[in-house]
């Protein structure tokens, strides 16, 4: 039995990049509806903090779709 450790090395690579990634993106849009929260109590509004967390969270939401896009082969 003859492993490809590379393949392997370069899947677990791009996971853990991916996965940091995603982490940083989700952070951004929780940070951003905190700021609109924030700015919410105070009288205010931050239509960009508002924009800011749905963007992340889209963005977020749209890499997780594709992940399981590419898991679940019935939707090749």
């Amino acid at each position: 039995m003859n492993i490809d450790w590379t393949a392997l090395g370069e899947v677990t690579a791009v996971s853990i990049g991916v996965t940091f990634a995603v982490v940083v993106v989700f952070a951004f849009g929780v940070l951003g509806l905190a700021r609109y929260e924030a700015a919410k109590e105070h009288g205010g509004t931050s239509t960009v903090s508002a924009a800011q967390a749905g963007l992340c969270f889209l963005a977020c939401a749209a890499v997780v779709a594709y992940g399981i896009y590419l898991i679940v082969p019935q939707f090749h």
